[in-house]
């Protein structure tokens, strides 16, 4: 099974970071075995994260946003690299 690679934009509820970095302070990040944090940013106001996860089985991404889905609205892109997708479009480009 492949790993995929996921941007998730998470937009924090009414804007409020608060409920999200107590919950991730006293409980970690929740994340399921097999599901990877790879890295994240978050915007100078604290109201959204951009978030990389891989994974073999998106069940286990579904799995982990359910444990924050109280607190958080998600929006989940699979992504390549720019390196893969240079190596994709690369027939195209003759």
């Amino acid at each position: 099974m492949s790993v995929t690679t996921y941007m998730i934009i998470e937009r924090f509820r009414n804007g409020d970071a608060v409920p999200v970095y107590r919950r991730f302070r006293e409980r970690g990040r929740l994340a399921p075995e097999g599901l990877t944090y790879v890295s994240s940013w978050v915007t100078p106001d604290l109201t959204c994260c951009y978030q990389v996860m891989e994974a073999a089985d998106r069940a286990l991404l579904d799995q982990w946003m359910a444990n924050w889905s109280d607190i958080v609205d998600f929006e989940v892109h699979p992504v390549i690299s720019s390196a893969e997708a240079a190596a994709r479009i690369a027939p195209r480009l003759a």
